[in-house]
């Protein structure tokens, strides 16, 4: 932990807190990053959804009182199976094991769980977070649409969410901006736009991109990418207030 209060961020997805860093701060809420091990295309890397996931939830944890759990990375990404290296569980196996979590995180203190989605395609999160409502342990999913609007205004994100669907302008601008290391040569030149795309989860990917992506990276850059984390850390202010998460104390 660092001498800020703010949870100390080890290289690698793990944080570093020690049960005495959690007593101390008397979190009030949990914060549990879920990606996927899917294809992004030739220029983005099978992690991107979990990268995108813990860097989210760094920020978050950064700028309120929160435990930062390690992530789960790997989802739901049944619709890349087409992809050479995507990894999937299934959907019954994602509802079980968050709501193991957030029962194991009630026991031990914690009745509030914030689940930072990095993979659109992981749709049961909604009924986990939907089903929570009635076991005592208060659960929310971010970023949520109106989120992700917000911050994508706010970065100048030219595509829509729905034209921006994958390792395209938002995905590419934040690991430009968070981790540069890890975007490959050809996103300037790999845009594919497929708008009508009705039967996705039928036909799966491939029907409808070649490459694997879905959006214009060749917009993205860092400043974007820099610009989207500053708009969700701004709009989870809302869903820390609900939840009566504090920020971290200062020296």
């Amino acid at each position: 932990m660092t001498a800020s209060g703010h949870p100390t961020s080890p290289p690698g997805p793990w944080p570093a807190d020690t049960t005495e860093d959690v007593r101390a701060r008397q979190p009030a809420m949990a914060v549990l990053p879920i990606g996927s091990f899917e294809q992004h295309g030739a220029f983005l890397p099978l992690a991107t959804d979990t990268v995108i996931a813990c860097t989210i939830a760094r920020e978050l944890a950064a700028a309120h009182r929160v435990q930062l759990l390690p992530p789960l990375t790997v989802s739901c990404s049944h619709e890349h199976a087409a992809w050479p290296g995507t990894v999937s569980i299934s959907a019954r196996t994602l509802h079980a094991v968050v709501t193991d979590i957030a029962d194991s995180l009630s026991r031990s203190g914690i009745d509030t769980l914030i689940l930072v989605n990095g993979h659109g395609g992981n749709y049961v999160l909604r009924n986990v977070v939907q089903e929570s409502a009635g076991r005592g342990v208060r659960m929310a999913l971010f970023p949520g649409s109106a989120d992700w609007d917000r911050a994508r205004a706010r970065a100048g994100v030219q595509t829509s969410g729905h034209t921006d669907m994958h390792a395209g302008e938002a995905e590419t601008s934040i690991l430009l901006h968070a981790h540069p290391e890890l975007v490959k040569e050809g996103y300037e030149s790999a845009d594919c736009v497929a708008d009508d795309r009705k039967h996705l989860l039928t036909l799966g990917m491939s029907a409808y991109t070649e490459s694997g992506v879905i959006g214009r990276p060749s917009l993205a850059s860092a400043r974007k990418g820099r610009e989207l984390l500053a708009g969700l850390t701004e709009t989870f202010g809302e869903y820390a207030a609900l939840f009566g998460a504090g920020t971290p104390d200062h020296d």
